[in-house]
């Protein structure tokens, strides 16, 4: 946007009763994801926009249960309910409700975890609902640290990229074949009823969980239904405490914290005060990105989704496929012209880690100097093209930034991509 629109809205944004930060992965897919999180919420502050309805920081996940599963402490340093592995009057709760202690050190991280893999202290990985080797940054790295592992488990509902590699695959069940919870990133929690029979061999995760579970021995795990489940999940998680399933059932949802049966909920968090009294500003430093364009790689990558798809197994979805069935790279009429492109012509896309082939579509929709690709397609893995840099906090990669060139393929290669 230009200088001007840009005060506006600032403008706009300061002035306004109010006003709401909702941002995406547009934001945290960058080496400074924190940092950035952390200018909103600055801005947020200095302009009070914080403690009303309507106001406030609202990050928009990638997936419908990315708020459940953090709150469930699917993390490397947390336990359900963002409480820390590392603090002893936590480490000595969870000992005694789970009957088993805790090394009370932090796990790691999925780029650790590759990196582990490549140099042999990672023998084995369990991946459920993931295809890293289509989603991950790049995805050369990942693959062959896949493959120098002793042992892959996948647990999944299609042959993915990654169950390719597997071991052991489990064969898994959609949302719409089990009971459960999703928490969406408003905090709130909403059954989920089971709408038809997993197909076939397939078993709800929880059920293959548990029976895993037993098979080596490890005390509980004996659950009757999900329900069942979230009664454990009451017990260890203080922002959950107060909600049941009858509560769920009855009141279409509830937010939390909701720390007992009488609460009624939070709809909004820091009405009147915050958790450690006054709020706290976090001054954040400019930085470049790792990565820049440059004469041997003169375009800019930046990558995410179409309306179309969705992450990697849309791609399954005949129907979907049948709608937009390849990769289609955004390029500029600008650069389009100069290369003796249209849409539909073939280009082959070079970073410093990868190279694929795509098909491209001619829009304004992105800057000259620069293309929009997306990883639906296990045709045109994009993936092999981002780089493997990452927020120093989260270690999320950093996929919308990557230096990368264009160049024409020969008839050859089209041949071979397309047969």
């Amino acid at each position: 946007i230009d200088e001007g629109t840009l005060y506006e809205t600032a403008r706009l944004y300061a002035q306004t009763k109010k006003a709401g930060i909702y941002y995406t992965l547009g934001i945290t897919e960058h080496t400074t994801g924190t940092a950035n999180v952390m200018s909103l919420a600055n801005l947020a502050l200095v302009t009070g926009h914080i403690g009303f309805e309507n106001a406030g920081i609202n990050p928009l996940r990638g997936q419908n249960n990315v708020q459940g599963a953090c709150d469930m402490g699917a993390l490397p340093n947390t336990y359900p309910g963002y409480q820390s592995v590392t603090d002893e009057k936590h480490l000595a709760f969870f000992t005694q409700l789970w009957g088993k202690a805790g090394n009370g050190q932090d796990g790691l991280r999925i780029p650790e975890m590759m990196d582990g893999a490549h140099e042999g202290k990672v023998k084995a990985i369990y991946v459920m609902g993931e295809d890293p080797v289509l989603s991950d940054p790049d995805a050369n790295h990942v693959r062959a640290a896949l493959e120098k592992l002793d042992f892959l488990v996948v647990q999944e509902i299609f042959m993915s990229e990654t169950a390719k590699l597997a071991d052991v695959i489990f064969p898994a069940s959609c949302y719409a074949e089990k009971d459960g919870t999703f928490t969406c990133s408003e905090r709130r929690v909403q059954l989920v009823r089971k709408a038809v029979h997993p197909p076939g061999q397939a078993r709800v995760d929880g059920a293959i969980i548990c029976q895993l579970a037993q098979k080596m021995g490890a005390w509980g795990f004996d659950f009757e239904d999900a329900e069942a489940v979230f009664e454990e999940i009451r017990q260890c998680t203080p922002s959950y405490r107060g909600m049941t399933y009858k509560r769920l059932n009855k009141e279409n949802g509830l937010q939390w914290p909701c720390p007992t049966t009488s609460h009624p909920g939070t709809p909004y968090l820091h009405k009147g005060f915050f958790p450690r009294g006054r709020a706290r500003f976090m001054p954040v430093d400019y930085e470049l990105p790792t990565e820049q364009v440059s004469e041997d790689y003169p375009v800019l990558l930046t990558t995410g989704r179409k309306l179309g798809h969705y992450n990697v197994t849309t791609r399954f979805s005949k129907l979907l496929g049948s709608i937009i069935p390849f990769e289609e790279a955004e390029i500029n009429p600008q650069d389009a012209q100069a290369m003796g492109l249209v849409t539909h012509d073939f280009v082959r896309v070079t970073s410093r880690r990868g190279s694929v082939i795509t098909r491209v579509m001619v829009t304004d929709r992105v800057k000259p100097g620069m293309i929009f690709m997306t990883f639906h397609f296990p045709e045109t893995p994009t993936n092999e093209l981002t780089q493997s840099a990452f927020d120093p906090v989260t270690l999320t990669g950093a996929y919308k930034i990557s230096a990368v060139r264009l160049d024409k393929p020969s008839p050859e290669e089209i041949e071979s991509f397309i047969a």
